[in-house]
Order: C-alpha cells, then structure tokens, then sequence
C-alpha cells in the first residue's frame, strides 16, 4: 500500500469508525474498554492527523463490538453488516395469503415508491384487473373482502399514475391467451367479462405507457416463478402462501438479472402490446 492509498484508508477508517459509533451510541471510553485499549490510544486512532491504521487485532476487535464488517471500516465495501448478521437477515419468509392487499406487499410498495419496481405476476397484474376478475379470483376467501382487494388494486394503479413511477412487468404469451380462452381458474368467467378485461388491459398499457411497460415471454422458452423487485433493496418470491424475501444487493441483481432476460427473450415488446391483445379480442370473438 501507497503512502496516498494509506492515507485515503487512515482518513475513511476515521470517518466510518465515528459513524458507527454513532449509530450504535456508544463512547470513546466505553469501546476502548470493550476492545482492550487505552482511551488514549483510541483517540489517536480517531486523531485528524493520524497517518497510521490500528493493528489488525485491534481492527477485529471493533468490527466485532460495533457489529460491522472490517472491509466496510477500511472502505472496501459499501455494506455495513458483518457477514453474520447479512446472512441472517439476506433471507426472510414471510408467510401471506395470496392476496394484493396483503400487508407485507402493501409495505413494500410503498417503500419503493419512486424506485423501479420490476414484476412477474402469478396471472394478470393485479393493477389492471377488473371487478369482475377480482371476484372470479378472490370470491372464495373468507379473510378479506372484495371491497378489499379492489381498493388495493386501485391503490396499485394510481401509483403506477404518479411522477417518477418506473414499472415493468414480464409475463408469458401463454397466461394471456389461456386467459383469453377461459381455461384453468378463468372457466367460470364469461366471454363478456373476458373481453372486457382485456379491453381495459389495453386501454391502461396505453394510458400508462412508457411509466408502465409490459412484456410477453414465450414460457416454453423461459420460466419464471411470480416476483417482484422492489428498487434496489429487496426482492419477494411468491410461492403460495408465503414470500422469500431477500434484502441483500446481490440477491437483488441476480433476479434483476434474470428480469432483464425475460426482457430480451420477449416475444411481444412493450410498445406491440396493445395491438396485440386487439388481436387476441378479434380471435376470441363477441
């Protein structure tokens, strides 16, 4: 290490030992005691005219009091968290009923509010869907109300209406036309509310378009579980019931990743997609 480099790390060292001990309140006399130093000698590693780092005993003995990491304290890292306590808390499940109105999932929306939120949805996303597919969907549960869920669908929609909304979402061609047709959990929904659906689904891509962009995946060439990335900070896999929520940058980018090649792969871009589902209405029929 250089003498620059030395005094770079001596000056960032300094500036991020006095912001954890901030963070944690705790005193001078009270770390150099916990670490088994002098006070003195604590001062002069915290000295603006101190060119010199601490011993690495002495470097491993604060991380571990303060609870931070030795790379974040000598600046080679961004992240704070010692590497036990990112383990324990990169991963949560958090359990959930299958609903958009459900309370970690309203949470998290509103924390990514201004964020670029990137979404695989389960069937429709949930900001376009209709009273009537609300009802088809959620009719059967006893834990919340219609009135509920189309509240929250409404919330989600209005959202996606403000300044600085940024949402992209991937879905498969195949969930769209087997909508379209009314298979699996959409037999019991008529003809009628199935074009009416996908009317308003075309009327919202264009009223929201470029805020909100929608992308059609061809599922026999990519999969894709239902997620959701918040920003940069966190992402929930839905697997019924429960979210496994992940809270580190690299989980983060990873699903980004495989978000950004669903993107790629996309059948029908964002800007097709109106005209296509036009053209899915004409094949349906009245």
């Amino acid at each position: 290490m250089n003498s620059q480099e030395r005094v770079f790390r001596v000056e960032i060292f300094r500036s991020r030992l006095l912001q954890a001990m901030t963070n944690r309140n705790i005193k001078r006399s009270s770390l150099a005691q916990a670490i088994g130093v002098d006070r003195s000698t604590l001062s002069q590693l915290l000295a603006t005219d101190n060119d010199r780092l601490p011993r690495v005993d002495t470097l491993m003995a604060i991380a571990s009091k303060l609870q931070i990491s030795v790379d974040w304290l000598l600046g080679l890292t961004s992240e704070a968290r010692s590497g036990a306590e990112i383990l324990s808390q990169s991963l949560q499940l958090t359990p959930s009923l299958p609903l958009p109105s459900d309370g970690s999932l309203r949470l998290w929306h509103k924390e990514a509010l201004g964020s670029k939120v990137r979404y695989v949805p389960a069937n429709l996303p949930d900001l376009i869907k209709t009273q009537a597919v609300l009802a088809c969907e959620y009719g059967q549960f006893e834990d919340v109300s219609l009135e509920q869920v189309m509240e929250t669908t409404k919330e989600r929609y209005q959202a996606a209406l403000q300044p600085g909304s940024d949402l992209e979402i991937c879905m498969s061609v195949q969930r769209l036309a087997g909508f379209a047709n009314g298979e699996g959990m959409w037999r019991s929904l008529s003809l009628t509310d199935r074009r009416a659906q996908l009317e308003w689904f075309a009327q919202v891509i264009d009223e929201l378009y470029p805020k909100l962009r929608l992308y059609l995946f061809n599922e026999n060439r990519n999969y894709a579980s239902p997620y959701t990335i918040f920003g940069t900070k966190r992402c929930a896999v839905y697997l019924g019931h429960m979210y496994f929520v992940f809270n580190t940058s690299d989980h983060v980018q990873t699903l980004t990743g495989h978000f950004d090649g669903l993107i790629r792969a996309a059948e029908v871009q964002s800007h097709e997609l109106e005209g296509w589902i036009h053209q899915l209405l004409n094949e349906m029929g009245e």
